[in-house]
């Protein structure tokens, strides 16, 4: 018995990988009409008894101001282009600044890493969900563009309580398509990132200042 139910565990793993590396494959093509984080913000809605309203419109990379790009890529993935899923050099500076101060602080993780959180896991914070991502990885950069996984994050990622994608947040909190960011708002929509459930544009003066001295450092 106890065999068939380790049998049983890892053909249940191995088909979910499966399935996982499968969707990860067809969304070189198609985009996701909605996410594991998604669902998990409705399912949590419902045991809370909230009304649960969401806002995403899936829009093409082109469609998103460059501004915003080199924003949120400026305040969350610097070496985005440089590396193929994961940054050690990022890694390194957390787990220093972890050890410092005895505690551990900022994820460090990749735009890409977030990519496929959002898409295919959860927030919980555990070994086994890292571990889960750190395996799916790979698979992302193989098997799309730079551009295309881009594209991919800056339209599902949570911009705040039922807001999913830049056109979403841009229209929620500026009243315009996210074709139309400036600079500034671009920053201030980009630093709320880490925390989106708590964080507000207007009130991101002194991150947003150091998202644009990041981006006139790299030609922005």
């Amino acid at each position: 018995m106890p065999r068939r139910i380790v049998a049983g565990f890892v053909s249940l793993v191995v088909g979910l990988y499966a399935l996982c590396g499968a969707g990860i494959v067809l969304l070189r093509w198609i985009n996701p009409w909605t996410t594991a984080v998604q669902m998990e913000r409705h399912v949590q809605a419902l045991r809370a008894h909230h009304v649960y309203k969401k806002s995403y419109e899936f829009v093409l990379l082109a469609s998103i101001s460059p501004n915003l790009q080199h924003a949120v890529v400026a305040a969350e993935d610097g070496r985005f282009r440089q590396h193929h899923g994961f940054d050690w050099i990022e890694m390194q500076k957390v787990l220093e600044d972890d050890v410092k101060r005895q505690r551990l602080g900022r994820g460090g993780s990749t735009i890409t890493q977030q990519l496929v959180k959002n898409l295919f896991l959860t927030t919980e914070r555990s070994f086994v969900r890292k571990g889960v991502e750190s395996s799916l990885v790979p698979l992302v950069e193989a098997f799309l563009t730079k551009n295309r996984i881009l594209e991919l994050y800056l339209n599902v990622i949570e911009w705040g309580p039922g807001i999913y994608g830049a056109e979403a947040a841009s229209e929620h909190y500026y009243h315009m398509h996210a074709s139309q960011m400036t600079r500034e708002q671009a920053a201030r929509l980009a630093a709320i990132i880490p925390a989106p459930l708590k964080r507000k544009p207007e009130r991101m003066n002194e991150y947003s200042a150091v998202i644009l001295e990041r981006m006139e450092q790299t030609g922005w």
